[in-house]
This record gives structure tokens, sequence and C-alpha cells, in this order.
């Protein structure tokens, strides 16, 4: 099958998020065609560069989410197979962002769809439940959708809609809707700076209406866009998803969604970080929870990638049963050899292994050794270092050397080791012996740890003590590797310890002391936790389940929710009676009864399509009330005797012929169905 990959901010450049699941992801699924679309975060992201893409990757579209510094055409549109050729097939906006001035009557829709976006925005949060009850909230979100789509629509027959967004008219109808009755608080206090900012973020948040992805010429040079595809695989919410929305409304292309850290929760971090007013806090909170509620809302399966964040999703409108827990996939081989090695690391060493930032909270790891080093004076502490880098553009125009680009993470680095030298002075064990301090500082990659196999292999007990986490990825290299765990209690750690190590409340360091020394003390305990967490990892964490997960979601959907495409014959026409009738047949009103095996599957469906007529008549029967045509048995067995009583043509005509054109609705439909009941009946012996 042909599957679009929907990304931002990673896969196929060398940075970035998810980029290596994505690579495997790929690399594992060689059986399928990949399209990459790819959206970018910066100009440094870009100039880096992309990763080697595999030969199943057929084409990589791009669009940037920052504001380019030139416009143009070009560089934006990749096709081919093992060499990927570059091609100019876009005007307006870099990289296939269009946006050009609206005639005068698709302005005029445009200011009254903008108008309803942001009314459903200000009106209040829809990850908590709007006021006034759950009615409120679903038709301020259908709102929300309807807003959305009629711009998705707007976008595609004018061009994209750069200009608009960032309009003088725009801003007064995001003013208006601030000052209307009923807005949020925050929203009410909002200055003429704060709608500024606000507009800004907007503007960059839909700009995946504008751009050129979503055509369905699978017969053309370039294969098509997403409409072509089977399948939209979205690799996070927010932005990401939203080119899988177009597609699913206007090409019925069913959307799945993968998020192994919230979309929506990073978004409320970075709002708390970034110097950004209470206003534009609260504006941009709601819209991205109006965002997130209709990806849940339309995509066919969301895989979260622990448990902690499929309560985030739940939270913010997920539908349970779309819900199928998919953990990452990592490369065991690496740490194969330290993991099966019959001698342990040094008994006595702890390490420590993860980039360096404040939610790691270093500080009380050092209060907490302290405390070990009271009880297990031989105790020593190996913090093992990465800095946050990314590559900088040489003077040619090519990625440069890579340097630090936090130095927040430089500074609090450079606290700990201060730390250290107050807490732990340096040691010797004779008085011509030179001073050694128990807690050493190594960069990975340097002569100490060259590889993070060797980092994990040098200790017995591998230490984690964040405050904040989502997926710890470090405490599953440590099981791959064998090693006893000791834990704080955050994000998704329980999920991935599952009772093979030991957990202790975060920023408690008089608990994660005792822990770790409970295991320096007891070898065989260490060495049935680390066997124990090696079986588990291998079990759920590795590269080979997270494929063959995703290989059965991608044929699942496809079976329940095929696209339909009009078949073509040799000269490009449609092809008459190329689909059964009941192929035209959707399903959404089987939904309501919940009986079907598939209702949950075909209320999904959004192909453009209501009730067939048949099943939604002009003299529908109120809901409770028996319908007209059902009749008592008297009737029924008058009705058996009608067709060859009333035909004046025998039995041998039809069920429900003969019926005289003078008689009412009522009586041709108890005529109808007393042929039916009769032709049912004589199948039947």
């Amino acid at each position: 099958m042909r599957i679009g990959l929907l990304t931002e901010g990673g896969y196929p450049y060398v940075s970035g998020e998810a980029r290596l699941w994505c690579d495997r992801l790929v690399r594992g699924l060689e059986q399928h065609e990949f399209d990459i679309y790819a959206l970018s975060r910066s100009q440094q992201q870009e100039d880096a560069g992309w990763l080697e893409l595999p030969p199943q990757v057929s084409r990589v579209r791009t669009a940037p989410m920052w504001t380019p510094g030139a416009t143009g055409s070009g560089g934006s549109d990749y096709s081919g197979h093992s060499a990927h050729s570059a091609h100019s097939a876009h005007s307006g906006y870099e990289d296939g962002v269009r946006g050009g001035g609206l005639r005068w009557r698709a302005r005029r829709r445009f200011n009254a769809l903008y108008a309803e976006l942001v009314e459903a925005v200000v009106c209040g949060a829809p990850a908590g439940g709007a006021p006034g009850g759950p009615g409120v909230a679903d038709a301020e979100a259908d709102r929300f959708a309807n807003a959305l789509y009629g711009l998705a629509e707007l976008a595609r027959h004018e061009g994209g809609l750069g200009h608009a967004l960032r309009s003088e008219a725009a801003m007064r109808i995001l003013e208006r809707a601030c000052r209307a009755p009923g807005a949020l608080r925050a929203a009410r206090a909002a200055r003429v700076p704060d709608l500024l900012a606000f507009s800004v973020h907007m503007e960059r948040a839909l700009r995946p209406l504008s751009l050129d992805w979503y055509d369905d010429a699978s017969g053309s040079y370039d294969g098509g866009g997403l409409g072509s595809v089977d399948l939209c695989h979205a690799t996070s919410g927010g932005a990401a998803a939203l080119p899988g929305l177009v597609a699913k409304r206007f090409f019925g292309v069913p959307l799945l969604v993968t998020e192994y850290g919230v979309q929506l929760r990073a978004r409320y971090i970075a709002a708390g970080d970034a110097d950004l007013s209470a206003p534009v806090r609260a504006l941009l909170a709601a819209f991205h929870g109006r965002l997130a509620a209709e990806v849940y809302r339309q995509a066919a399966v969301i895989t979260p990638g622990n448990t902690h964040a499929r309560r985030w999703q739940e939270r913010c409108g997920a539908d349970r049963a779309k819900l199928r827990t998919v953990h990452p996939g990592m490369e065991a081989s690496r740490f194969a050899e330290v993991g099966e090695r019959e001698e342990p690391g040094e008994p006595d060493t702890l390490v420590w292994v993860g980039r360096i930032d404040p939610s790691k909270d270093l500080i009380s790891l050092l209060h907490a050794f302290a405390e070990i080093r009271k009880e297990e004076p031989k105790a020593r502490l190996r913090i093992v270092w990465a800095m946050p880098r990314r590559a900088v553009a040489a003077a040619a125009g090519g990625p440069g050397p890579e340097r630090s680009e936090d130095p927040e993470a430089e500074a609090y680095l450079g606290h700990c080791k201060a730390l250290a030298a107050q807490l732990f002075p340096d040691e010797a064990e004779g008085i011509h012996a030179v001073g050694e301090n128990p807690v050493s500082f190594e960069e990975l990659g340097g002569p100490e740890a060259p590889d993070l196999a060797d980092a994990y292999g040098a200790g017995s007990v591998v230490v984690l003590s964040s405050v904040v986490e989502g997926f710890p990825i470090s405490l599953v290299e440590a099981m791959f590797c064998g090693r006893a765990t000791v834990s704080t209690d955050v994000g998704a750690v329980v999920e991935v310890i599952g009772g093979t190590g030991l957990v202790v409340p975060p920023r408690n360091p008089k608990a994660l002391a005792e822990a770790c020394v409970a295991l320096l003390r007891d070898p065989e305990r260490r060495d049935r936790l680390g066997a124990a967490a090696r079986a588990r990892a291998l079990e759920l964490f590795t590269v080979e389940q997270n494929v063959a997960a995703f290989r059965g979601i991608y044929l699942e959907i496809v079976s329940h929710c095929p696209v339909r495409r009009e078949a073509l014959d040799d000269a490009g026409e449609p092809l008459p009676f190329s689909h059964p009738p009941e192929a035209h047949v959707p399903g959404r009103w089987t939904a309501p009864g919940g009986a079907g095996a598939g209702g949950t599957w075909l209320a999904g469906r959004s192909a453009g399509a209501g009730e067939p007529s048949w099943a939604s008549r002009s003299g529908a029967v109120p809901e409770g009330q028996a319908p007209e045509a059902e009749m008592s048995e008297a009737e029924m067995s008058e009705g058996d005797a009608g067709p060859s009583a009333g035909s004046g043509s025998g039995s041998g005509s039809r069920p429900g012929a003969g019926v005289d054109d003078g008689d009412d609705g009522a009586g041709r439909e108890r005529e109808q169905l007393a042929g039916v009941t009769q032709g049912s009946g004589e199948r039947d012996l």
C-alpha cells in the first residue's frame, strides 16, 4: 500500500523529533511505498540535511513552519527512489506554501469562516469540557471543525490563505471575538500587541492548509499528493496531523495518529516557558486544544507510546476504543554484548546517563549520593552526559560543526560540578596517593565513555532521578544491558519498569539513597532484577515489535476504511460499473444502533456522504414509534394472499405486482412488504 507519512520537525531531517523511530519504521516496512510530507521548524534544520532514505521512499515534500527570508519556488518537492531528484513545482511562497490576495467574494467567505473559527476558540477550553455541558462542547467542536474545513476548501480554490491570515481584517475579527460576551476571561483582557502575537501563531499553525499537497492526480508525473495515498500516518498531533485531516475530509483517506509525546502537552509547556503574555497563552491553549480534539475525533486509530500519553489523549477527547498502545522500538543489538556478559560491572558504581537539563534533577541525585557514601564509603557515581546540539550552517551554505544550543544546560552542568566538588572533596587512600573525587562527569563520546553500551556497562546500578519524563529511553537502554535500575516515579517509568527495578518518589534524595544502598548491598538481587529487566525490554521495546504492530494496524485500517477512487480505463476516462452498488452505500447510518460488527469503523468514515436515500425518507418515523409498515399477524395473513388475489395475473406474478395505482402509499407499502415476506418464506422452504 501507499503510505503518506506526516512529520513536523523530524524525519527525514538529521535533527529533530521522532526521526529515529520513523526511519526504523520505514526501513522495516519495505513492502509498502512511503511518501514523506515534512514540516521543518528552522533554517538550521533544513541546512543540516536529511538522513539517508531507503528505496521504498518514493517522494519527499517539505514546507517550512518558520518564516522564510525570501519568497520563490523550488527546493520543496523531491521524487524518485534510490536517487531523489529535485524539481521546482510551486509558485508563491517557498516550499509549496501559497497565499496571494483573495478576490472580493473569497474575502467575504474568508471573513465569515475565520470569524467562526476564532469564536469557537475563544468561547472556552475543549480539553476540560466547555461550560454548559457536553452538548455545548459538541456544538462548539462542530463549529470549529466546519470553519477549519471551510478554510481548507477556500485555500484549495484560491491558492492559499497566507496574506488573508495576516491581514487587518483578520485582526479586527479576532478583536471582536475577544470582546464578545462569553469569551475567555483572559481573551477579554488581550491588548493589541497580544492580538498581533496570537495572529502570528495562528498563521503559522494554519499554514498547512495553504500547501499544495492535496491533489489526487494519481496519473500525473509526480504520482499525485495526499489524495492518492491509501493511508495518512501522522507522527504527532497538531500541525503534522492537519494535512491528514484535510486529506480525510476531501478524499476519504483514513488517518492514523501516533504520539510518543503528546503534542498538546508539549504546547502547554512551551507556551509557559516562552515570553508570552497570559492572554496569548490562553488563546494558544484553547486553539491547540480544539485542534487536538478534532484530530482525535477524525483519526481511525490513535497509537500512544505509553499509558502516560494515553491518559493525556483521553483527557483531551480521544475515544478509548480508538487507542492502541504501541511502545517505541529501539535497537537492541547495540547493547547485546553488554547485556550478555556474565561478569557484572563495577559492583560499587552507580551510573546516570542522559542529557543535561534541569528536569533531570541532578541536584537531588548528588544529595542522595552524599547519603549513600555514609552507608557505602566505597561507592562511586559516574554521570555520563550529552549536551543538546544542533548543526550550524557554514559560510558555504552547507552544514557546519555542531555547537551547544542551550546556554541554560551549560550553566546547569557547571552548577552540578560545583556542587559535587563542594559535597565530595578529592579523597586519597594514603598520604602519598593522588586525591580523586568519587563523582565523575564524563561526556558521551569521550575517552571515558565512547558509546552508550560502555557507559551502562561500567556500573552495576543505573539511576534515573528526573522530575519530568515522558518515555524514559535511557531506562530502556539500561534494561537492554541487563542492569538493575532505581528510578523516580514520573511519566511512563512504572509502565516501562514493570516490577524489574526499584521506583521512588521524585525530589526525595533520602528515598533514592535507600533504594541504591539496598541494591549495592545485595548482588544476587541486582543480578535477578537485571536479567528480568533485559527479558522485559527484549519482549516489549524492540524495533521488531514496533514494526510488527504498525504493520498489523496499517492492514486493519485499510481493510476497514478503504479509499474509494474511480477506476480509469486506458484512455484515462472513468470506467463504468467498476464498483458494485453496495460500495457506494456509506456506513454512518449503522452507527447509532451500534449492533453491527463494523459499526465503529463505518461511523468513523467521512468520505463526504451522509445517509443513503433509502435509509432516510422524507416521511421518516420518529424514534421510538413503530413504523407504518409494521403490521399485526392478521394483516400479514391478508398480505400473504394479496399478490395472487389482486394481481390479476395468477400466482406467477412478481411480489407486489398488480397493485392499483390509485391506492395510497400505505397500501402500496403493505402490498410490497407482504410480497417480500412471501418470497422470503418460499426461499426458506
